[in-house]
């Protein structure tokens, strides 16, 4: 996990360092259209899908089924040296997973609010690269036994070991279409365990989410 914070944090570092020389270098009278309007905080709203499961980081065999889900909220873009900008978001976010047992099928589904702390840097006129940490927050989790007779299910409000927070890395794009819409596509994987008791016999158990959507903005 420290790997991957460093790397991050060095990624916007450079970022920065880059943007700045650009920016100094760069006479004020040939900067394109990309410039006219980069500076324009904005506010706006974003709606998706989730395609999520569980992998194993000690486990490599570990494999279960894909769950669909809804992703929406909140987002917000802090323009701070072109061609960076800060983009936080809050979002309403279903994850979960499904695995098929000797005893039937198992679906676990959780709901959770991210909360995205996002580096985007502007690549051209319409594309734009997003990489960050992520703290998400368990709102609920449902465990649903089906055995092909009878189907019972059982929910908890954090995961089964008492945990709530997590911290998550997400990586994405996304294509603006015009000024106030844009397609966006995100790889998230949690940087901490969703169980204490990973060990060599027990693997260290994370959620993956792919996610795609429209953000619109105001």
């Amino acid at each position: 996990m420290k790997k991957i914070l460093f790397l991050a944090i060095g990624l916007l570092v450079a970022g920065s360092v880059s943007a700045q020389r650009r920016f100094y270098h760069s006479p004020r009278n040939t900067m394109s259209n990309d410039y006219s309007d980069f500076y324009q905080p904005t506010i706006g709203f974003e709606i998706g899908t989730n395609i999520s499961n569980s992998v194993s980081s000690s486990n490599s065999s570990y494999t279960t089924g894909n769950l669909v889900g809804l992703n929406a909220g909140i987002t917000f873009n802090l323009p701070i040296i072109y061609p960076l900008s800060f983009a936080p978001e809050v979002l309403y976010s279903e994850k979960g997973y499904t695995a098929a047992t000797q005893d039937g099928s198992y679906t676990q589904r959780t709901n959770f609010i991210d909360v995205p702390l996002l580096a985007k840097f502007k690549l051209g006129p319409i594309a734009n690269l997003y990489i960050g940490p992520q703290l998400s927050y368990l709102i609920s989790t449902t465990n649903t036994y089906d055995n092909g007779f009878t189907v019972s299910s059982e929910q908890y409000y954090a995961n089964n070991n008492g945990h709530k927070s997590f911290l998550d890395g997400v990586v994405g794009v996304s294509f603006d279409f015009n000024r106030a819409v844009d397609l966006h596509a995100r790889y998230t994987l949690d940087l901490e365990q969703t169980d204490n008791y990973g060990s060599t016999y027990v693997p260290n158990y994370r959620n993956q989410v792919w996610q795609i959507g429209l953000g619109f903005k105001f």
